[in-house]
């Protein structure tokens, strides 16, 4: 592992960072074999929901010695009707080329197990591709898959009729 990994800083993110992790979320698509224009999201997407007034999620970023960034997460808070306290959704864990392997995931992940410990969080959730070899990694440091449970999503069209059915105007 080279020594920069070693010593790569991981931090909270702030404001100056949204251009450079928006370039990431480009990246990560382009790793999950998705077109690099299927990201909509913009740095004032993240200026706004990550660093505006009510964030509505968090982002830690892994860096340099010199300032490059390796990788991030993004997670926001989901809650446990069963557990009764809020717990943690990894939205996204992201490692550059050049850094994985390196055991800056595992850093990362550990950052994020740690701000749960803090808040009193039962789990920290997370998705991943049935394809992605990040699985294996998953694994290793403790997550393991629910097999119970099929991931389900309502979007465009189908959330905007559904919407429609409510008749108020909030």
């Amino acid at each position: 592992m080279p020594d920069t990994m070693k010593t790569a800083a991981i931090r909270r993110a702030v404001k100056a960072d949204a251009a450079e992790i928006q370039r990431m979320v480009v990246e990560l698509a382009v790793y999950e074999r998705e077109a690099p224009e299927r990201v909509l999201l913009t740095e004032a997407d993240l200026l706004r929901d990550a660093f505006g007034p009510k964030p509505a999620c968090e982002i830690l970023i892994a860096e340099r010695d010199d300032g490059r960034a390796l990788g991030f997460t993004l997670f926001c808070p989901n809650y446990s009707t069963w557990e009764g306290r809020p717990g943690i959704h990894i939205e996204e864990l992201y490692v550059r080329d050049e850094a994985r392997g390196t055991g800056l995931g595992r850093r990362l992940m550990a950052e994020v197990a740690a701000v749960a410990a803090v808040r009193g969080c039962p789990r920290v959730d997370l998705n991943v591709l049935h394809w992605n070899p990040a699985k294996q990694f998953y694994e290793r440091i403790g997550l393991y898959q629910l097999d119970q449970w099929q991931h389900y999503r309502l979007e465009g069209a189908a959330l905007a009729a559904l919407a429609e059915e409510a008749g108020s105007k909030r």
